[in-house]
Parts: structure tokens; C-alpha cells; sequence
């Protein structure tokens, strides 16, 4: 089994791509449900993240070639057009790629705005997602288990969280482009999850004539609403009520825009003349992209916002540069993990074989007691044959001089370790056992591997 993450996120592809492939909260289980009924085969373990800023695929798969072909057909579904626009983006990460992004989200060192918090409960939402549709196996279990234990260790040992301008400053500093006393505005705030929380609690802060939380679940709106004493509009009253709001902030989960062009166009001719600034938090878009050529609208989307959040980088190299060699170090243990997982089959098989061996010799002994022969006799049997049974392998590889001199070294070093030999000294301690009528007995309570057997 092999990671591979298929990837579209800000740094590779326009907005206008990322919200034709993204997925709200609800649709997540929906999504993993069809992508296991489909590629089940191929892609045995899979988890979805998809935020403002990406959508993801972690997945295991077993042909990793044609894994991404059939990722990208399931992304794209029926839409010829869209499977040539991701091709031209998306980015698969196999192996320690997959592992090194993963580690490098987690800690937010992938996100428009360096060292955010959020990115990593999204994560973690994304992990119970897959975990209630029965498709997150061992390999992404220990995939995110670690990055979130990675993201906490860059965090409290690195400063890469100082200093952050998040989405929701960024957003009033742009309104205050447009207004020099935002005491002035009124504020509409669309949506009621965490990034419009966030904006409402910037906005509350520099004490706006008035705030206005509209949600499509009023109940919410109004928990908001109380904390920042505002109050509360339907969706379904946008319209009529839109001229009245100097400043909109939108974010919804909404397939469909909420503002049109012409429903703004009305409310800007109202206005007389006086500036709107609207911006768009949502993917998909919660306000057509036409709006922004109206006279006397300033549209702003997420992506507009990435100059303003990523101004604090420079002064945080030092906090970059620790955190990538902590992910690094992790990175290179978790690979150190995989291959030992690669190597489980071939253990079991192993101890598969031991036991047969040690049936086949243990049930010669017993005939060879049943005819009366010397218990001494039996037991130097029974040590020779397995000996000579666990040696077979070693001596065949090392008598076709297929190995090299250091492996044929080592292999030699294995086989001659306490725990291979089953003469001399493993002889008398068997005797030590009593009768002839318990020596079989002990020899099955001894039933421990050679080493010479496991280095075969």
C-alpha cells in the first residue's frame, strides 16, 4: 500500500477551478460513500478536505498510476472540460510527499495565512468524516494521528503562529480603504460558521453604526447576534434591505450565489452614488464575479485577500525554517513506519512457515517416542531437524552467492545468535524437563522463532 494525495488548493489553482470541486460539510459523507462504492478497489482508504483554500484527496491506494487517472475521472465526473482544467492544476503527491504536505497543513504552513489555526480542525473534521464511512484504514489513521501531533509540536516549539493577520482582519482592513470611519458603516455579515464569527468579532471591535448577522438558520444567526449586540435579517430579506449596508462580508456553504448582479445593481443605484464593499469568503462563490465591475462596488474574494494576509511572512522565516525541519525529522519516521508495515506480510508468512515446521518435527518425535526409542535420542532428532529445516533458507542463499559480502555477513551474525541455536546447550535444558513422557510437552511451550529463520 502507498499514500498519494491528489491536491488543488490557492497556491496551484484560480479560484474559479477550486470552487467547481468543492465539497460543504454536508456533502463530505455523501462523497466519501460514492468514491468507495467506485474505486473501493483501487483506493482502499480515502478522506476529503475541502476548505475555502482546497480541496484534497488523502488516500492508500495500490497502483498509484492508476489511482490518479481514476481520482481525477471521479473529481471531474462527467465533465470533460473540468478533467482538463484539473490536469493542468491539481498536483498527486505520492509517498513521502503525501506525507510531508499532510504534516505541512496540519501545521499551517500551507495556508494562505501562515501558521492558522483553523486548518487543523478542519483536518480533524475531515478524519471523522472518513472514520463514519468506513474509510479510513491503518495507513491514514497513522497519516493524520501524526500530523496532528506534528502540528502541535511545530506550535509550541516554533513562533509560527505570532504576528498572523487572519482572513477576517484582512477583510476590515480593506473596508477601511473604502471607509475611513468604519463608525459610520453599517455591516451585513452572511453566513453564521467560524469565518463570519471571526469577521464579526473584528467588525465589533471598531464599533460600526450598526450590525446585521442574516443566516439561513435564524437560531444561529441570533446566538451570534447576541454576543456582539447585533440583530438579525432572513436570507430572503437581502434584497429589499441590501441598500442600506455599507459593508457586506459574506460566507455561506450555498451552491448557488446569494447575490446576484442584478439584486446589487439595484441596491447600488439606491444608494445614490455612495460606495458598497463587498467581500466574498465562500467557495463556491457567494456573490456572482460581475458584481465587481459595477461603478461604485468594491468586490473583494478570498484569493484577493492573499496579499494582505501573507504581508506578516517575511518577518517569520526563522519560525518557517524550524517548523520544515521538524516536519522533515517526522516525515522521514513516519516512512520509516511504512516500510515496516510493507514488510507484515512477509513476517506472518514466515511465522506461517516456522509452525509448519515445527508440527512436521514435533509430530516425528511423538511417532519416535510411541516405538519406545531413547528420549535422548528423540530430542537430538527433534533439535537436528529443526535445525536443519530453519538453516535451509540461509544456506540456499548463501551457497547461490546472491547476496552481498555485508548481507551474507549479516545473515551469518542472525543465524548464529543465542536464540537460532537449537543444539548443545537447548538440548539440556530440554532434559531438564524430566521424563520422556514431558519432553514433547516442553518442546511445545518453547516454540519461539529462530532469528536464522526471520533473516531467511
Amino acid at each position: 500500500m502507498q499514500l498519494l494525495t491528489i491536491s488543488l488548493n490557492h497556491t496551484n489553482a484560480p479560484l474559479a477551478l477550486r470552487e467547481r470541486v468543492a465539497f460543504s460539510a454536508g456533502q463530505v459523507p455523501d462523497a466519501l460513500a460514492d468514491l468507495r462504492r467506485r474505486l473501493s478497489g483501487l483506493v482502499p482508504e480515502s478522506a476529503i478536505l475541502s476548505t475555502c483554500n482546497r480541496t484534497e484527496l488523502y488516500c492508500a491506494v495500490r497502483e498509484p498510476e492508476a489511482a490518479h487517472g481514476a481520482l481525477v475521472d471521479w473529481l471531474a465526473g462527467d465533465r470533460a472540460g473540468l478533467r482538463r482544467d484539473l490536469c493542468s492544476h491539481l498536483h498527486a503527491l505520492p509517498k513521502r510527499h503525501a506525507v510531508r504536505h499532510a504534516f505541512r497543513v496540519a501545521s499551517g504552513l500551507d495556508s494562505m495565512v501562515l501558521g492558522e489555526p483553523q486548518i487543523l480542525g478542519q483536518m480533524k473534521s475531515a478524519v471523522r468524516h472518513a472514520h463514519e464511512a468506513g474509510a479510513l484504514g491503518p495507513h491514514l489513521h497513522q497519516l493524520f494521528q501524526r500530523s496532528f501531533a506534528v502540528a502541535k509540536e511545530v506550535r509550541s516549539q516554533t513562533e509560527i503562529g505570532s504576528a498572523q493577520v487572519s482572513m477576517a482582519a484582512a477583510v476590515v482592513r480593506l473596508a477601511q480603504r473604502s471607509f475611513a470611519d468604519l463608525r459610520e458603516t453599517r455591516v451585513l455579515l452572511v453566513g453564521a460558521g467560524e469565518m463570519i464569527e471571526l469577521a464579526a468579532t473584528h467588525f465589533a471591535a471598531h464599533h460600526p453604526r450598526a450590525i446585521v448577522v442574516a443566516n439561513r438558520t435564524l437560531e444561529r444567526a441570533e446566538r451570534l447576534a447576541r454576543r456582539i449586540s447585533a440583530r438579525t435579517i432572513r436570507l430572503v430579506e437581502i434584497p429589499e434591505q441590501l441598500e442600506h449596508f455599507d459593508i457586506v462580508v459574506s460566507c455561506t456553504a450555498s451552491s448557488l450565489p446569494i447575490f446576484g448582479l442584478g439584486m446589487v445593481e439595484r441596491a447600488s443605484r439606491a444608494r445614490g452614488g455612495r460606495p458598497i464593499f463587498m467581500a466574498d469568503l465562500a467557495v463556491p462563490r457567494d456573490i456572482e464575479p460581475e458584481v465587481g465591475r459595477l461603478s461604485g462596488v468594491s468586490l473583494f474574494t478570498v484569493d484577493d485577500l492573499g496579499g494582505i494576509v501573507r504581508s506578516g511572512v517575511s518577518s517569520r522565516q526563522a519560525a518557517v525554517a524550524q517548523a520544515e525541519a521538524i516536519i522533515e525529522t517526522r516525515a522521514d519516521s513516519f516512512m520509516h513506519w511504512m516500510a515496516g508495515r510493507s514488510a507484515v506480510p512477509l513476517l506472518r508468512a514466515l511465522d506461517e512457515r516456522a509452525e509448519r515446521l515445527r508440527a512436521g518435527e514435533l509430530e516425528r518425535a511423538r511417532r519416535m517416542l510411541a516405538r519406545g526409542e531413547p528420549a535422548d535420542a528423540v530430542l537430538v532428532a527433534l533439535a537436528a531437524g529443526l535445525s536443519s529445516k530453519f538453516l535451509h533458507g540461509p544456506r540456499t542463499l548463501l551457497a547461490r552467492g546472491t547476496l552481498t559480502p555485508d548481507e551474507a555477513q549479516r545473515l551469518v551474525v542472525q543465524c548464529g545468535c543465542p536464540r537460532g541455536r537449537t543444539r548443545g546447550r537447548d538440548i539440556e535444558r530440554i532434559r531438564q524437563f524430566g521424563p520422556a513422557n514431558e519432553v514433547i510437552t516442553a518442546g511445545q511451550r518453547d516454540t519461539r522463532i529462530p532469528d536464522c529463520a526471520k533473516a531467511a
